[in-house]
């Protein structure tokens, strides 16, 4: 019953709003209760009064400025073509409101190009094709408001794991791209209204052909938001630490010295993933280095999920991909992604989990 309510609320896009209100009244409750069995003069009582009128008149404000957009008009976002590319992943942070201003077109064109370079077949890790599609449509998306553009992520309805992880791995590249022109993003699995994308599509989706993956709401951010979307933020602005995420053995038993040599000189990737966006923040993505013989060289990088999930797992992992290579090519450092057989990295009995996919393989001796 009260995941029916849950959803429900979700898909007429009162969920953002309507917890501040409830605890606001439970608040007032509380204080009535106190007034009613005669305890009100205490003033331990008048704590819930105040605390209840003040997230009331929060749940009213976010309804007019956020729900109902009775807001100032807010300043377009610069770009940030001064960022280098470390920089510009670190700043890069989901956006759960947006402004109601369309993209303007320039930037509509832009992003589209970005889109067409990104999921050309000889940039992708697999053989399926993969497409970014742009909707524009008032879409109901969890937990983002004011959202009205999307970007979806289409894969063969085949299923096809490369193909999965070319979608992480193309999306977020065009979402980096993103960024940098001063667009905002957010990553969005189950919360969006998968009928309403399809219905919008117009013609650019067969069900017998095609799977959507997910989606990425885009345009520009609002300083207004609802405190419920604020807590939200607040809650799933953690990461694991680097010792939980890369390793020095297939097992991923030891936790690789990301500090010392040979690994030192992809330092800022590690943490540039570690960073990377994932379904609720759950991080799924391991790394392993693998060096020669002798110990003094890498050669690759492999990359394993941690859980069996079929879908967000992959995406995580082509998310992590995307921000290895851009890291990579900004340190000057040349490698290529491959899927190799376990004769080739020597696991022949390896776990069912954590799950190889790909590795990163170094083109030259990276010093």
């Amino acid at each position: 019953m009260v995941l029916r309510v849950k959803v429900r609320l979700q898909w007429t896009g009162w969920l953002q709003y309507l917890p501040t209100a409830v605890v606001a009244v439970a608040f007032l409750a509380l204080s009535a209760m106190g007034a009613l069995i005669g305890t009100w003069r205490i003033p331990l009582f008048w704590l819930p009064f105040g605390i209840g009128a003040l997230l009331l008149a929060v749940a009213a404000f976010d309804l007019i400025t956020v729900k109902m957009g009775l807001r100032p008009r807010e300043p377009m976002p610069r770009r940030r073509d001064d960022l280098d590319s470390f920089d510009l992943i670190h700043s890069r942070r989901s956006c759960r409101s947006f402004q109601r201003r369309d993209l303007t077109s320039a930037d509509r064109e832009e992003l589209m190009r970005a889109i067409r370079d990104h999921t050309r077949p000889d940039h992708l890790i697999g053989t399926s094709p993969i497409r970014l599609e742009y909707v524009a449509a008032p879409l109901t998306a969890w937990p983002a408001v004011g959202v009205h553009e999307f970007i979806v992520a289409i894969a063969p309805r085949d299923y096809d794991r490369l193909a999965i992880i070319d979608v992480g791995r193309s999306l977020h590249k065009v979402v980096l791209h993103a960024t940098r022109m001063g667009v905002a993003t957010c990553w969005i699995g189950p919360g969006a209204d998968q009928t309403g994308i399809v219905t919008h599509l117009d013609g650019r989706f067969d069900p017998c052909e095609d799977h959507v993956v997910c989606v990425c709401a885009l345009g520009y951010r609002s300083h207004f938001k609802p405190l419920t979307v604020r807590a939200i933020e607040r809650m799933q602005h953690r990461r694991l630490p680097m010792t939980s995420l890369f390793f020095a053995d297939s097992r991923l038993r030891r936790p690789l010295a990301v500090d010392a040599p040979p690994f030192s000189p992809f330092e800022r990737c590690y943490e540039a993933c570690r960073w990377s966006p994932s379904t609720l923040n759950s991080q799924t993505t391991r790394c392993a280095a693998v060096t020669d013989e002798a110990g003094r060289t890498v050669t690759r990088f492999d990359f394993y999920a941690a859980t069996a999930s079929r879908y967000y797992a992959p995406v995580a992992l082509g998310i992590w991909c995307a921000t290895w290579e851009t890291g990579c090519d900004a340190l000057g450092i040349k490698g290529h992604f491959q899927v190799l057989s376990p004769d080739d990295r020597g696991a022949h009995d390896a776990p069912a989990l954590p799950r190889y996919d790909v590795s990163w393989i170094a083109d030259s001796v990276v010093a």
